[in-house]
C-alpha cells in the first residue's frame, strides 16, 4: 500500500519560515520524481516545486529564491523548506510522487496559512 504522509504546516506570520515533510511508503522512492504542489481555494492545484531521481529541481516562479526542494532518498522523504512567506502562499501542500507519468501517487495535503 502506497502512503505519502505530508507534516509540517501550520499557521505562521508573513516572512516567517515552514518545512514540509513527506514520508513514502509502499513506493521505490529513490525511482519516483518527487513534487509538491498547492491549492489555494477557489484556485487550480498549481506545480510549486519539482526534485526528479538524479536531484535536479524546477520551481514555480512565484517561489523562485524562496523555497527549497530536497530528498533524502536513505529516509525516503522529501521536504520543502519555505522561507520569506507571503499571504499568497496560503494554501493546502500536497506531496506527488511520479514514476514516468505511469504511476502518480498523492499525500492527504497540509494546510499552511501565512497570515498576521
Amino acid at each position: 500500500q502506497v502512503q505519502l504522509v505530508e507534516s509540517g504546516g501550520g499557521l505562521v506570520h508573513p516572512g516567517g519560515s515552514l518545512r514540509l515533510s513527506c514520508a513514502a511508503s509502499g513506493i521505490s522512492f529513490r525511482l519516483y520524481d518527487m513534487a509538491w504542489y498547492r491549492q489555494a481555494p477557489g484556485q487550480q492545484r498549481e506545480l510549486v516545486a519539482r526534485i526528479i531521481t538524479g536531484g535536479s529541481t524546477n520551481y514555480a516562479d512565484s517561489v523562485k529564491d524562496r523555497f527549497t526542494i530536497t530528498r533524502d532518498n536513505a529516509k525516503n522523504t522529501v521536504y520543502l523548506q519555505m522561507n520569506s512567506l507571503k499571504p499568497e502562499d496560503t494554501a493546502v501542500y500536497y506531496c506527488n510522487a511520479d514514476l514516468n507519468h505511469r504511476f502518480t501517487y498523492w499525500g492527504q495535503g497540509t494546510q499552511v496559512t501565512v497570515s498576521s
